[in-house]
């Protein structure tokens, strides 16, 4: 192989390992607005976005949950996080969107007032919770500073835990 050829190679290589070493340093998340505050979750965690449609009511659950609904086959909670978040409730608008969200093998659909973009953050961009929040059982992961605001990255597992 001659001396040049080895070089390209060797150069795409460092390329290829630089755009790794960038990704790896980089978080993507899916923002969405509750209320007047912007939250996201990690991209991989969303099975899907959809615009709302009837659900069932269940008897006997909290007032968040609203009920369950049918997506192709899977009977799935539904969970408004206006009222999960101690929020009052709010009509549906043109924007109100259901996230159904995964984590292993739990599944739910979450009622959000408006989605917003998905966000790349880096890492070194992202700080711990607030110190207001009390242990481990918190769902905030952490909270993602951009030039003109600050959002506040939930924590799946525990959204999707079930206390119903």
């Amino acid at each position: 192989m001659s001396d040049k050829l080895k070089d390209i190679i060797s150069k795409q290589s460092e390329q290829q390992d630089s755009v790794v070493e960038h990704l790896d340093d980089v978080v993507q998340l899916v923002g969405f607005i509750i209320g007047d505050e912007e939250y996201a979750v990690p991209i991989l965690s969303i099975q899907e976005i959809i615009k709302p449609f009837t659900w069932t009511r269940v008897p006997q659950v909290p007032p968040y949950v609203l009920g369950v609904f049918n997506l192709r086959g899977a009977v799935i909670p539904l969970i408004d996080l206006r009222l999960k978040f101690g929020l009052p409730p709010k009509k549906q608008s043109e924007d109100t969107r259901f996230i159904v969200m995964r984590h292993g093998n739990d599944v739910a659909g979450f009622v959000i007032d408006r989605l917003t973009m998905a966000i790349r953050i880096k890492k070194e961009n992202i700080g711990p919770a607030p110190d207001t929040v009390i242990g481990d059982d918190t769902i905030i992961e952490g909270v993602g500073k951009q030039a003109d605001k600050i959002i506040t990255i939930l924590k799946v597992d525990k959204l999707l835990k079930r206390d119903f």
